[in-house]
């Protein structure tokens, strides 16, 4: 697939703000970059803009991975165990996925995003337990929504992070700001076995997705920083992470419909 070198910088541009909302919330990276590289950089192929974000979505979590271990936002221990389970359902969904017709696939990744923010809004008041551990106890409860996150994020061609964070929040009790920061390990583990199963296909446009990732890494340094700002105030993160994720959500669904 060739494109134009207007399409690359729409995609530098685009992963610029994939980066920055994952350094905010953790998540959010692939619903934003499936859209963006359809109907923004104009890619032809859904099940290419699936695969190409996945891979950039991440390098980008990655990314955000230093800059929140740095602050010390990062469970690692919960994060590794999730990422573990996840990778076997990631690798399931995304044989799963590449057999539905895209457009479809599109459709119904827009209605999920409306459960998962609605779930978000409801919870985003909580404070959470910050010496929250992920012992023998919490382990299959954390194994148990890191391979259900994992089926999802590989059908849908996502990195897992908004499903992630919540998955996080529910199995442990931890603060929110630990399970955006615990969530990257995932997200970078559940992206590159979801790119790797469409790179394998040939669905995978790597010119475009290096330009997205060299854009995300300067949104993440920037998101990171707004991440910490909104935490120390009430529910804010909450707030933000589930409107992004309903904004996003409608304006799929119109152009699915229309």
């Amino acid at each position: 697939m060739i494109l134009s070198t207007t399409q690359y910088l729409l995609g530098a541009m685009s992963g610029s703000l994939v980066g920055l909302t994952l350094g905010v919330v953790g998540g959010g990276g692939s619903i934003l970059a499936v859209p963006l590289m359809v109907y923004l950089v104009g890619v032809p192929s859904p099940h290419m803009a699936i695969g190409t974000s996945a891979l950039a979505v991440a390098a980008n979590a990655f990314s955000g991975l230093i800059g929140h271990a740095r602050a010390h936002t990062v469970k690692w221990r919960c994060g590794g165990m999730y990422a573990a389970s996840g990778v076997l359902g990631a690798l399931g969904g995304s044989v799963l996925g590449k057999m539905m017709n895209g457009q479809k696939l599109l459709f119904l990744f827009a209605l999920l995003m409306i459960v998962i923010a609605v779930q978000m809004l409801r919870g985003r008041k909580r404070e959470g337990n910050p010496g929250a551990e992920c012992n023998r106890e919490k382990a299959p409860k954390v194994l148990a929504y890191g391979l259900g996150t994992g089926l999802f994020s590989g059908f849908f061609g996502i990195g897992g992070g908004f499903l992630i964070v919540p998955g996080l929040v529910a199995s442990t009790g931890m603060p929110l700001l630990n399970a955006v920061g615990s969530s990257l390990v995932a997200v970078t583990a559940f992206g590159l076995t979801t790119a790797a199963s469409y790179a394998f296909s040939g669905l995978v446009d790597w010119p475009l997705a290096i330009m997205f990732i060299l854009g995300g890494i300067a949104g993440s340094m920037v998101g990171i920083a707004v991440s910490r700002y909104l935490a120390g105030r009430s529910g804010m993160l909450g707030t933000v992470f589930a409107g992004l994720i309903f904004v996003v959500a409608a304006y799929m669904l119109w152009k699915t419909l229309t």
